[in-house]
């Protein structure tokens, strides 16, 4: 795991972009499997100002979206298909036929589940996957003590996600208690991972997911096995870490070759 520590999460967004950009010009037919959320906010209006300042091509590029709430229609204005719309999609040149996002309000959700699993497949896989981090460790909708070999599946939201995410939603009482989500085990197939994680609220969930057990009761913990994964940190969300200082040398010291690329 590559731990990359950065002042802040807007230096952290930055970075991040810088490298996902770097994917799309190496690769213009790249697959990137995209998150939702506060977190990659600043990330996806640094790919919009490289489009519309230096050409980043999006024209091939197909994405697939890591969750969507059961029960939303794709026109509801807290989907996740509205998110993508609103944050990215119709700011940048991709063709919405390419960009996939779970439909929560299939008849057969099971069905869709195995049919979302088919399409990243028949798209070649992913190549990059971006995730954030929940407190409680979920990547994806992938709560505590779940599968780590899961698919994509139904997910039953934990109480902890609810309040995380009743800020935006607007009302805990309304919010949706069930989602779509990736798979750990669908998340770990994908050829690189970027997480993202800022903020004091992050360093327990942080912590236990570099430096704690590989353990189902922080699912983020099962990136430890990825060949390729790439953790983003800001100072605060780093402050638990034992081996900070480690990571921070690691980083000074990388050959030109693997340097952020």
């Amino acid at each position: 795991m590559e731990v990359i520590i950065q002042p802040n999460a807007e230096a952290g967004c930055l970075l991040g972009a810088g490298i996902m950009a770097k994917m799309i010009r190496d690769k213009p037919d790249a697959v990137l499997g995209l998150a939702t959320g506060r977190t990659p906010l600043q990330l996806y209006h640094e790919l919009i100002r490289l489009h519309r300042n230096e050409g980043l091509d999006f024209s091939r590029v197909t994405t697939f979206n890591l969750d969507e709430y059961v029960g939303l229609p794709a026109g509801h204005d807290q989907s996740y298909r509205c998110f993508m719309r609103e944050n990215l999609f119709q700011h940048i040149n991709i063709d919405q036929q390419r960009t996939h996002v779970p439909d929560g309000g299939a008849a057969d959700l099971q069905a869709e589940c195995r049919e979302y699993e088919q399409r990243i497949e028949a798209a070649g896989g992913i190549d990059l996957q971006l995730l954030g981090l929940g407190r409680n460790g979920h990547i994806g909708f992938n709560e505590p003590t779940g599968s780590l070999r899961s698919r994509t599946w139904i997910k039953i939201l934990s109480e902890q996600t609810l309040k995380d995410n009743s800020a935006v939603f607007g009302d805990f009482a309304t919010m949706p208690r069930h989602a779509i989500t990736m798979g750990v085990g669908t998340i770990l197939e994908a050829r690189r991972v970027l997480l993202l994680a800022f903020g004091p609220a992050k360093v327990r969930a942080v912590t236990d997911m570099i430096e704690g057990p590989l353990a189902a009761v922080c699912p983020a913990s099962a990136l430890q096995l990825h060949p390729r994964a790439t953790v983003i940190l800001d100072e605060s969300s780093s402050a638990g870490l034992r081996y900070a200082e480690h990571y921070r040398w690691i980083d000074r010291h990388k050959l030109d070759w693997q340097k952020h690329g």
